[in-house]
């Protein structure tokens, strides 16, 4: 009888192993905590708990993108460029903002992105470069993220003397509070419906003067979006209504799980809504308004491929 719960058990772990190795994942044990990416996270500060931190046993999430269906010219019969912006402070777009856990790397989307770009997983490319014909050197990247240091002039208490200081600052992913895309929209007639597809993301950073006042707002670098869906479908989604169900980045862009607004269509004049009605509060108002206005034709333009 012990002999044959004995092979029960071993017949139990074989098979729990064997749907693991499966499934792609590696078995753990209460003494091994698991992490995306790795042990090493998306920052140089965070570490990984020591201890399991978790009250169930976890496995290592394998992530992949989802394979996206090729599209023949044949099959167009409708396309338009749209460039959006995600603004992170909205409520639908705090995903952006979390902090950072084993889950998700330990860091923000943002040092995701610098994490993939040091390491060469994809090229940045210049700041105004959505066409991707510029690629930034080391050195352009590094002006990027690390901001230049000032000098002050500071004051010593025991002499009264003023010297010159070199300030230096480090990066504060907080000062990245939207992120401009550019997609396309395309009418497949194989597959019957509207289908769009990611073709950049650049990160904006709000930049402020040494008083701390907020002086303007500016792209960091562009991302060729298809080739860094690898590295966002290995680090999962902060879920604020269940921490066990989690999104990958790429399942969250894909599914369009983000809030944005629409501010640039292709034209003539390759002109943003904000160039064409100013930035004073009542041009804001009319480029709100347009955005809306292309947005909806969008939406629309599928219904009315299949009215004949």
């Amino acid at each position: 009888m012990t002999i044959l719960r004995f092979n029960k058990l071993a017949l139990s772990v074989a098979l729990m192993m064997s749907c693991a190795t499966a499934f792609g994942q590696k078995p753990t044990t209460k003494d091994e905590p698991v992490s995306a990416g790795g042990d090493q996270g998306v920052t140089d500060t965070w570490k990984p708990s020591i201890e399991v931190d978790g009250a169930y046993d976890k496995v290592k999430h394998i992530g992949a993108p989802i394979p996206w269906q090729t599209i023949r010219e044949a099959d167009v019969l409708w396309k338009k460029r749209v460039w959006r912006e995600i603004d992170t402070r909205e409520k639908q777009n705090l995903a952006f903002r979390y902090t950072g856990d084993e889950a998700t790397g330990g860091g923000m989307f943002i040092e995701i992105l610098i994490d993939a770009v040091k390491k060469g997983k994809v090229a940045a490319y210049s700041t105004y470069d959505d066409r991707f014909t510029s690629k930034l050197t080391k050195e352009q990247l590094m002006e990027q993220i690390t901001p230049k240091s000032d000098t002050i002039e500071v004051e010593d208490p025991v002499t009264g003397q003023k010297y010159q200081k070199v300030v230096t600052r480090d990066f504060n992913p907080q000062t990245i509070t939207k992120y401009r895309i550019k997609e396309e929209w395309i009418f497949d007639r194989n597959q019957g419906k509207m289908v769009v597809r990611i073709l950049g993301i650049a990160p904006v950073r709000d930049i402020y003067d040494e008083n701390n006042i907020y002086r303007a707002s500016m792209p960091m670098f562009w991302l060729y979006y298809p080739k860094i869906r690898q590295t966002l479908s290995e680090y999962e989604v902060y879920n604020p209504n269940n921490e066990v169900y989690r999104a990958t980045w790429d399942e969250f862009f894909e599914s369009r799980q983000f809030s944005s607004r629409v501010t640039k269509v292709s034209n003539a004049l390759d002109q943003r809504f904000e160039d064409i009605y100013g930035t004073d509060p009542r041009g804001k108002m009319e480029a709100l308004y347009e955005s809306q206005q292309n947005a909806q034709e969008i939406f629309n333009k599928e219904h009315d491929m299949w009215v004949y």
